[in-house]
């Protein structure tokens, strides 16, 4: 067996009202200040009233940065870590999608009293250095894992995204209730669960540093969405099904934060940052060409999953690893989000570029089983163009 490391958040709380734990959490500590990092979305809908009232309820000093978007540029990320710091913060609590975990992460790092490192610093692999404020994070929606990885994405141009990856981004307590997921619109639902399925997937076949501890998470976490996507995608309200797919998002994340994903994310990214095409859904668009692509090397670990997935699954590896594609496209058919890119307002001139973009992404495509070469990229965004 190789050797192997495996990190994680230290303390997860799961389950159907579980925010009220965060009670317990703070006054554990003398904290005099907290930050709450969200997003105008989640203030308008008025989500964060239940975290509010707990911090109300023991007195605890708090505010709230909302400033947060889809794809964080840098601005948003440093006006975000001034305001922390005019705020003598002292714990920081990420609420809402990958987004406003993300810029937590970074502002627990950045509005530490005694950090002297800049967001430029962090950039890369194991840049970001302690020390960093204690973190909290509460995911509202089931798809980036973002609250059990060490990484944080931010857009660092008009186009370009750039990760921090470290181990101080680790969070000290994610929190896992679905009660702030019900009210979830049907297509983001649809995405974000697709998100969490390629996290789990491109973990179980990620070319350098798979291993038996993410693999487990990653078929676990892959059963779970399986089994509950379609249920939520059925009825919104079913609590059961969608707190399964936060745990299932969760372990993904765990798996994907170890075994790091491939070519699905790094063509995905540079669709967001030319046309703003949510993270998931760009995920989505992407899947089942890198699917494809990845056959002669993967083929074997997708016979494995299909089989996990329906052990009444017969057939040779070729003819398995063929159903698991088959699979995943018949939940990307039912998920009813736009699949071709021609249809989003996606311009065939920028194929080109988009193909380059994604060759950038090398922290990514390390781990793809199959090395990619431009013109493969460019014939993936072509197959899904129309």
């Amino acid at each position: 067996m190789n050797q192997f490391q495996f990190q994680t958040v230290p303390n997860i709380i799961s389950g159907l009202g579980s925010i009220q734990q965060l009670r317990d959490i703070l006054t554990a500590r003398p904290y005099q200040h907290l930050l709450l990092v969200t997003d105008a979305g989640m203030l308008k809908h008025q989500l964060h009233l239940p975290i509010l009232e707990i911090l109300e309820d023991i007195s605890l000093t708090y505010s709230i940065y909302s400033e947060v978007e889809a794809d964080p540029s840098e601005q948003i990320v440093l006006n975000a870590v001034d305001y922390a710091k005019q705020q003598k913060v002292d714990i920081v609590l990420g609420f809402g999608g990958g987004s406003s975990m993300d810029v937590a992460k970074i502002i627990a790092i950045l509005s530490h009293p005694v950090q002297q490192q800049k967001l430029s610093d962090l950039y890369g692999i194991n840049n970001a250095q302690a020390p960093r404020l204690p973190l909290i994070l509460v995911p509202t929606t089931a798809g980036t894992g973002s609250e059990v990885t060490p990484i944080s994405i931010v857009t660092t141009g008009e186009t370009t995204k750039t990760g921090i990856v470290a181990p101080v981004l680790f969070a000290d307590v994610a929190i896992l209730d679905a009660t702030f997921t019900e009210n979830l619109p049907r297509h983001i639902s649809a995405a974000t669960g697709i998100d969490a399925m390629v996290h789990a997937i491109e973990a179980y076949t990620s070319k350098i540093n798979k291993n038996p501890y993410a693999d487990m998470l990653a078929k676990q976490a892959l059963k779970l969405l399986n089994q509950n996507l379609s249920l939520v995608l059925e009825d919104g309200r079913n609590l059961e099904a969608r707190q399964n797919m936060l745990v299932g998002s969760m372990l993904a994340g765990q798996a994907f934060a170890n075994a790091p994903v491939g070519a699905v994310h790094a063509l995905a990214y540079p669709l967001g940052g030319h046309f703003h095409i949510s993270h998931g859904h760009s995920n989505a668009l992407v899947l089942t060409e890198v699917l494809k692509f990845n056959l002669p090397q993967a083929k074997q670990h997708y016979a494995e999953l299909i089989c996990w997935l329906d052990p009444k699954s017969t057939g040779c590896t070729d003819g398995l690893s063929d159903l698991f594609v088959d699979h995943m496209q018949n939940h990307l058919d039912r998920s009813g989000l736009t699949l071709k890119l021609k249809a989003l307002n996606v311009s065939e001139h920028s194929l080109d570029q988009l193909a380059t973009d994604a060759m950038l992404q090398t922290r990514l495509l390390q781990n793809n089983p199959r090395e990619l070469e431009w013109q493969q990229a460019r014939e993936i965004y072509q197959a899904i163009y129309s």
